[in-house]
C-alpha cells in the first residue's frame, strides 16, 4: 500500500509534454451556436391601486374599534376619549390607509 512519490518537476514536464501536443495539433473551429431568441413577455400593467385616508380609533390590543373620514378627526379623538373614559383600556386614533374599489 505504498503510494508512489511523483516529484513536481516529473509533473511539469508531463504537464509541459500534454501542451505541446496539443498545440502541434491542428485546430478545430468549433462551430457558434445562435442564441435562441427571447420572446418579450406580455405581462398585463399593473392596475394602480387608489388608496383613501380615514382615522382609525383602535383599543390596546390593535383592534380597530371605529373608523371615521379623514376630515373628522376631532370627531375620531373624542370618540377614543369617551371609550377610554368609560372602560380599562386605553383608545387612541390612528391614520388608515385603506383602498378603494372602483365601481
Amino acid at each position: 500500500m505504498a503510494r508512489k512519490v511523483v516529484s513536481r518537476k516529473d509533473l511539469r514536464a508531463e504537464n509541459d509534454a500534454a501542451e505541446a501536443q496539443e498545440a502541434a495539433a491542428p485546430k478545430k473551429k468549433a462551430a457558434k451556436k445562435a442564441a435562441p431568441k427571447k420572446k418579450a413577455s406580455r405581462s398585463k400593467a399593473a392596475a394602480e391601486v387608489r388608496l383613501k385616508a380615514f382615522w382609525g380609533v383602535f383599543n390596546q390590543s390593535l383592534k380597530r374599534v371605529a373608523l371615521y373620514d379623514y376630515s373628522q378627526k376631532k370627531e375620531a379623538e373624542k370618540k377614543a376619549e369617551e371609550l377610554t373614559a368609560k372602560g380599562k383600556s386605553p383608545h387612541f386614533v390612528q391614520p388608515v390607509k385603506e383602498i378603494l374599489k372602483d365601481a
